[in-house]
């Protein structure tokens, strides 16, 4: 499984219609989220620029993935393959179930 950044330009100004769709985005970020296809969703302060971090075999598999969120249409995504992308722990301990 590769891992992919992508960079999502939002529209400069925010129509009634996508303000509208702003809950079911969320909804589906969280199941994208709960599903493994998904592990990082970020918002600039400035509210312009979206960046996620999508788990996929290929850019068609994150295209796809990408076509199914509500806010999809108000986007322009650029995608890049990462070589690795390293996430800092917790900090809590790994509990065993044994």
């Amino acid at each position: 499984m590769n891992q992919y950044l992508v960079d999502l330009d939002l529209p400069e100004e925010l129509s009634d219609e996508f303000l509208s769709l702003i809950p079911h985005q969320r909804e589906h970020v969280d199941q994208m989220m709960a599903d493994g296809v998904l592990s990082s969703y970020a918002l600039s302060s400035d509210r312009r620029k979206v960046w996620a971090i999508i788990y996929a075999e290929s850019e068609m598999d994150v295209e796809n993935a990408l076509n199914t969120m509500p806010l999809i249409d108000f986007m322009e995504p650029t995608i890049y393959q990462l070589a690795f992308y390293n996430v800092a722990g917790s900090g809590l301990p790994i509990i065993s179930l044994n």
